[in-house]
C-alpha cells in the first residue's frame, strides 16, 4: 500500500492554488462538476503522494490540518528554497528530547539536531488557511525503512549523497593508506547502504 493523496482543508480554493502553485509544486488537476464541487491535485517536487484541497472535497476546518510532514535531505536549502518563493519559513529547529517535534513550538530548540543527525532537524510553514507543515532533513534511513530499491529524488539530493560518500571514501584511503582505485564499487555500496540503513563501509 503506498500513501497516494493526503486532503487538506481550505477556505479559498484560488488562494490556495496561488500558494501551493507558487511553492513551484506541480498542478496536476483542477477540476469542477459544479459551484458546489471543484477538486485541485498538487504534487511535492519529488514526491509520489499529491494534495487534494477543493470545494466539497472535506467536512474538515480550513487550517485544521496540523503536522502535514515534507522530507528533504538539507533543511537549509528547503528553507532558503521556501523564503524564495516568499513563504513565512520558521527557522532551523530541533526538538529538546531528540526525538519527534511536539505539538507548536513546545519543546524546540533553536538550529539543527546536535551533530546533524538524521532525522532531528526541522522548519514549518503554514498556508493562508493555517494548514502546518513541517520539513525534516533525512539523510540516512533507519534500517527498514527502505525498500531494496535505492532512489534519489532530485540532482541535489543525488549530488549530496555523493558528497557524502566521497567524503566518507577520503576517510576510507586515509585509513588504508592506499588510493582506492575501485571507488565506484565502494561509492555505490556505501549510497546504497546508506539509504538501506544499513552499516556503512569502512
Amino acid at each position: 500500500m503506498k500513501l497516494e493523496v493526503v486532503v487538506i482543508p481550505v477556505s479559498d480554493v484560488d488562494r490556495a492554488v496561488r500558494f501551493y502553485g507558487g511553492l513551484g509544486w506541480r498542478p496536476d488537476a483542477d477540476l469542477a462538476t459544479s459551484d458546489d464541487f471543484r477538486v485541485v491535485q498538487f504534487t511535492p517536487p519529488g514526491s509520489n503522494c499529491s494534495v487534494i484541497f477543493g470545494t466539497g472535497v472535506t467536512s474538515a476546518a480550513p487550517g485544521s490540518a496540523q503536522g502535514l510532514q515534507l522530507v528533504v535531505s538539507d533543511v537549509d536549502e528547503a528553507r532558503a528554497d521556501l523564503s524564495a518563493h516568499g513563504v513565512d519559513v520558521s527557522e532551523v529547529f530541533h526538538d529538546v528530547g531528540g526525538v519527534f517535534h511536539h505539538a507548536d513550538a513546545e519543546g524546540r530548540a533553536s538550529g539543527p539536531a546536535p551533530e546533524r543527525s538524521s532525522y532531528g532537524s526541522f522548519v514549518s510553514f503554514g498556508d493562508p488557511d493555517g494548514n502546518l507543515w513541517f520539513v525534516q532533513e533525512v539523510t540516512t534511513r533507519l534500517p527498514g525503512r527502505v525498500a531494496t530499491k535505492t532512489t534519489y529524488e532530485s540532482v541535489p539530493d543525488l549530488a549530496t549523497a555523493l558528497r557524502r560518500a566521497a567524503a566518507a571514501h577520503g576517510e576510507h584511503e586515509k585509513r588504508t593508506g592506499e588510493e582506492d582505485a575501485n571507488w565506484p564499487d565502494w561509492y555505490a555500496e556505501y549510497m546504497v547502504k546508506e539509504q538501506a540503513g544499513e552499516e556503512l563501509p569502512t
